[in-house]
């Protein structure tokens, strides 16, 4: 004869299976809590360690003696390196913990989308890196180059100094973007255009407003050479 359910039995059932799943999953949940809290005290520890560090190898101190604090003060902004690579390292650190947490509680998508992430970082602190490099750089070549055209008692020496900074401060610009897979393919294209606008500008520099000007600079190093 065929059974029959009654809705009490069904309701105890359907409360069964509830508690069951509540059950298997709170241990994914502990777990994931776990790991997400004692990835986030590794941040903050990594983080002051980073501080620290950057402090001790006064990264600071270097970054005002190659102006590149008081440039970016011009616009409005405020730079400590260690506070920087600190923050990026604890974010960091932060991600993995959730990827780790994510994948105890087998969220699949959201594990896949934070794993992307956590391999764009590094992306993301290499850019930064190239930016800050190319502005150091910048600031260093300016500097020489106004010494050397001042030194050379030629004119335009600001100028000179000038071009030369902001050439390279795009060169690292550009340099970033690639290192973010940001329009690649353009802005190697751009950086091809920009390569050869300098050369022509150099070449009709020298070339045509600029002869006697660079025939003195030659003079002048050949007289250095010799003596």
């Amino acid at each position: 004869m065929p059974t029959l359910v009654t809705w009490g039995e069904v309701v105890q059932s359907a409360f069964e299976n509830v508690w069951l799943g509540f059950v298997a999953f709170l241990p994914k949940f502990l777990g994931a809590v776990v790991v997400f809290v004692v990835g986030l005290l590794v941040a903050v520890a990594l983080k002051n360690i980073v501080v620290r560090v950057c402090g001790w190898l006064k990264l600071d101190l270097l970054a005002e003696k190659l102006d590149l604090k008081s440039w970016l003060a011009k616009v409005g902004l405020t730079l400590k390196i260690g506070e920087l690579l600190g923050w990026l390292v604890k974010w960091f650190v932060i991600i993995a913990a959730l990827l780790a947490a994510a994948d105890i509680l087998e969220w699949n998508q959201i594990t896949d989308f934070l794993h992307e992430v956590l391999l764009y970082l590094p992306n993301v602190i290499i850019a930064v890196v190239i930016l800050l490099a190319g502005i150091l750089l910048g600031n260093f070549v300016r500097n020489v180059v106004h010494r050397a055209v001042k030194a050379a008692n030629l004119e335009s020496a600001d100028f000179l100094a000038g071009v030369s900074r902001w050439a390279i401060f795009l060169f690292s610009f550009l340099a970033a973007l690639v290192q973010l897979q940001v329009a690649a393919d353009l802005v190697r294209m751009l950086f091809a255009g920009l390569v050869a606008a300098l050369a022509l500008a150099v070449g009709l520099s020298f070339g045509l407003g600029g002869r006697e000007q660079a025939s003195r600079f030659l003079d002048k190093l050949r007289r250095e050479i010799s003596s």
